[in-house]
């Protein structure tokens, strides 16, 4: 007599990597149902320059980048200025929230939350689209003294400012005669409040 054995039912196998990756995109799904307009999200890629540029931070060394939420027909975006190799053209960005989380290039993300009249927020988010849509370029040389380029905590600083009149002293850092404003001096003023983190790695 044959027997013919029932083809065994094909099972997903998978992985640990792919697991991990599969939680992540439920934490970034569950961060990105938070944010709002006027956020700033935060994050540290897992290459070397980002991990360079986040000790320059004088007090908080997690964060290296950051950028503005803008929420728009129900799709979060995140305005933030890039530069380097990952961003050739240097101009201003405007990337989906997954995007900027990406885990794949990441170690963290953060989301924070200035206390400020929705109307100032509004505000906020108006001065970035409009540095976004003439395409400003990034400041390779980190200047606070130049409006025509700028770098990433200084875009937010200056949206943050041209939107809240009362924040036009903001405390920065200073090595020797350089000052700058780091990630940190955004998120650790005390109307910035963490709305979440995801670790990665």
């Amino acid at each position: 007599m044959c027997f013919h054995e029932k083809p065994a039912k094909e099972v997903e196998v998978i992985s640990h990597q792919t697991a991990q990756n599969s939680n992540h995109a439920l934490q970034i799904l569950s961060l990105k149902k938070k944010a709002k307009n006027g956020d700033l999200v935060t994050r540290t890629g897992n290459d070397f320059t980002s991990q360079s540029l986040k000790t320059l931070n004088r007090r908080n060394k997690t964060f290296s980048h950051c950028g503005i939420v803008h929420i728009e027909n129900d799709t979060v975006f995140v305005y933030h200025a890039l530069g380097g190799e990952w961003n050739p053209n240097q101009k201003l960005r405007k990337d989906p929230f997954e995007e900027f989380a990406d885990p794949v290039s990441n170690n963290l993300i953060g989301l924070f939350r200035y206390n400020l009249p929705r109307k100032e927020l509004h505000k906020m988010v108006e001065v970035a689209d409009s540095l976004y849509q003439i395409a400003i370029p990034f400041d390779m040389d980190f200047s606070l003294d130049t409006k025509d380029k700028m770098y990433c905590a200084e875009f937010v600083l200056y949206c943050l400012q041209e939107a809240s009149p009362l924040l036009s002293d903001l405390p920065l850092s200073q090595i020797n005669d350089f000052i700058f404003v780091g990630v940190d001096d955004l998120f650790l003023q005390k109307i910035c409040e963490p709305v979440g983190v995801i670790k990665y790695r």
